[in-house]
């Protein structure tokens, strides 16, 4: 459960009930979401709120090079930090919907439930993405655990039911897809201009790297015992295999 709406609780969403009947998050574990990986380098990305959760979803969005401002009369010391050293702009004051103004998305991370739902219905209505942390009824997307290792990405999402078991998830597939997988992300990377160049057909080069990929012996096997040199052999008699006569 959402840890901003729950039965019993002031209601902190748009639909302004007074005390949260939960109607507002019973169909979230039904709902089809559309998983996609944002490219944020050179975006405007706007936070408003300098606090903790302020500071989680900040540093989330300079890890994916976001252009980060932050709305906020107070920040957090790290916040301001980073504002002092110039990686985030920082607006010292409440937030005015002229925020949203050139900015690709923006992430709400207030204790003002108003604040919250005047952002929401401010974004929607200039078709944005927006993200109000805990409150999913004012979201029109969500913010998965991350499992990143090098060109690896792996999200794993609850749709808000348990955000404590998502953590779980991403702990245990961190230490099951590790630097082994992202290496051999980079080095099956590096042979891709040889089978666009080579190989004619989407077919051909699904083939050829599954036959990698999938092969014996294990390239990750290979990777874990350190013999880096084995798998570029492996490529080597893949791209002799699979070139063309």
């Amino acid at each position: 459960m959402p840890a901003q709406a729950y039965s019993g609780k002031e209601c902190v969403c748009q639909l302004r009930k007074g005390i949260c009947d939960q109607s507002c998050v019973r169909d979230m574990l039904e709902t089809p979401f559309y998983v996609a990986c944002l490219k944020l380098k050179g975006r405007r990305c706007l936070v408003v709120g300098g606090g903790d959760v302020g500071l989680e979803k900040v540093e989330g969005l300079l890890a994916c090079d976001g252009d980060v401002t932050v709305v906020a009369p107070e920040l957090h010391p790290q916040l301001r930090g980073l504002s002092d050293e110039g990686s985030i702009a920082w607006q010292a004051r409440p937030y005015e919907p002229s925020d949203l103004e050139g900015a690709f998305m923006v992430i709400t991370a207030t204790n003002d439930s108003e604040v919250n739902i005047g952002v929401y219905e401010d974004a929607e209505r200039r078709a944005m993405l927006v993200n109000v942390v805990d409150v999913p009824p004012l979201c029109n997307f969500i913010l998965p655990a991350i499992v990143r290792s090098g060109p690896l990405a792996i999200a794993i999402s609850t749709a808000g039911a348990s955000p404590a078991l998502a953590k779980r998830m991403k702990r245990e597939i961190g230490e099951l897809f590790g630097e082994d997988y992202a290496r051999l992300a980079v080095m099956l990377n590096d042979a891709r201009g040889w089978a666009k160049a080579t190989l004619p057909t989407y077919q051909d080069r699904k083939d050829f790297f599954e036959s990698i990929v999938n092969g014996s012996p294990d390239p990750i096997e290979l990777l874990r015992a350190g013999d880096e040199r084995a798998v570029l052999d492996l490529i080597a008699a893949a791209q002799r295999t699979h070139a063309p006569a």
